[in-house]
């Protein structure tokens, strides 16, 4: 049995035992909301209301500036937090940390404020969504692993694009841990390497299991997401908050996939149209080409032969011109020295002299007698005439 102890050390002791109980160290409570008020100092009290009991709580300022103006008395609510002992007062409390609706009046006041707050904040602007990549080759899934939405994902991937890997990041996609499961896979998913997309999708259910979808942390998790995020949520008749940031919203994962991927049977249909139309075009631009080849080439020879050929041309002709003329003139200049040495040498002729009647006598091996005392009577000696000669006998020999 213990000893005697103090107040404090009683209030100190159930504070321990408060704080070593894994149970009430993290709770989500249900219940109806009653007494709610924004202190002065920016703390907010309440209370939370049973069929049959009631507890107190208490949100601090740095959680109490996350929680919007939608609470009103009476809204059934869920509160996250940790139970605690508050020792002046002698009393436990919740610590709360989120407060969030469950009443259908609640969530519709929660959604509306939220929307029009971050919308004010240019969360849901058109120009602000990324397009979704043309051929993605890597995308990450986040939804639970065992439902029907990842089946469908999968079966539509195989069909229309099975060069893309999916890549699954398990989230609980419904309850009272969803918020938390899908920040954390959309955080996992945009941090993969080489990731293209994030598809978000779920299966169909009642409009209940979309509300997770609707709590701010999950709608800044897809705005803030790296690459494109596409959702898939399984409900047509109203979309969530995540389907207005999201980069594209489909109604279902199957959409959602059919969407994002492209159908390989089309990009093979265009790639046969594209390679046919590139042949056709190829063709028509040889053609033009050599059309205008053949046209540059006449162009060219005509201007080369304007150019070039013609003033060569001319050029050698007047170079040739130039050389008959300086032949002619030598010529002509050739031949009056020729005509002048001819006069010349006709000058000196002995011809000439014969031609005047006089002879040139010579002995039969053509040696010159130059004078009548080289004869000698009998010897037989030739008489040059100018047309011809006469052989002789000379008879005798009479000097001057």
């Amino acid at each position: 049995m213990p000893g005697i102890v103090t107040v404090d050390e009683l209030t100190g002791y159930i504070s321990l035992l408060f704080e070593r109980s894994e149970f009430l160290s993290f709770l989500q409570v249900k219940g109806t909301l009653s007494g709610f008020k924004r202190h002065s100092s920016g703390h907010v009290y309440f209370t939370l209301l049973g069929d049959e009991s009631r507890i107190s709580c208490a949100l601090f300022r740095s959680d109490a500036a996350r929680v919007p103006m939608w609470p009103r008395e009476g809204d059934e609510v869920l509160v996250e937090g940790r139970a605690g002992v508050y020792g002046p007062r002698g009393a436990y409390q919740v610590y709360a940390k989120a407060i969030r609706p469950l009443g259908e009046a609640a969530r519709t006041r929660a959604k509306r404020e939220l929307m029009n707050r971050l919308q004010a904040e240019g969360l849901f602007d058109p120009s602000i969504k990324r397009k979704l990549p043309q051929y993605p080759l890597k995308v990450a899934v986040v939804t639970s692993p065992t439902g029907a939405a990842l089946r469908d994902v999968v079966k539509v991937s195989k069909g229309r694009f099975p060069q893309c890997g999916l890549t699954v990041v398990p989230a609980v996609v419904q309850g009272a841990i969803a918020v938390d499961e899908i920040v954390r896979g959309l955080e996992r998913a945009g941090s993969l390497h080489g990731v293209d997309a994030v598809m978000l999708v779920r299966g169909g259910g009642n409009r209940d299991d979309l509300n997770p979808f609707d709590e701010e942390e999950v709608v800044r998790a897809v705005r803030k997401c790296p690459v494109p995020v596409i959702t898939g949520l399984g409900h047509q008749v109203d979309r969530t908050l995540s389907d207005l940031a999201a980069d594209m919203d489909a109604p279902t994962p199957s959409a959602a996939a059919e969407a994002l991927l492209p159908d390989m049977r089309d990009l093979l249909r265009t790639v046969a149209n594209s390679a046919s139309r590139m042949t056709g075009l190829t063709e028509r631009i040889l053609l033009r080409s050599g059309s205008s080849l053949e046209g540059l080439t006449n162009s060219l020879g005509n201007s080369f032969e304007r150019s070039v050929i013609q003033p060569a041309r001319a050029a050698l002709d007047r170079m040739a011109l130039k050389a008959v003329n300086s032949i002619e003139r030598e010529a002509a200049l050739a031949m009056a020295s020729l005509e002048k040495a001819a006069s010349s040498l006709d000058a000196l002729s002995p011809l000439k002299v014969l031609s005047r009647g006089f002879t040139s006598c010579t002995r039969p091996d053509g040696t010159l007698v130059a004078d009548s005392s080289s004869l000698t009577p009998g010897e037989i000696i030739c008489i040059l005439f100018r047309d011809g000669r006469a052989e002789t006998l000379v008879q005798a020999v009479k000097p001057f």
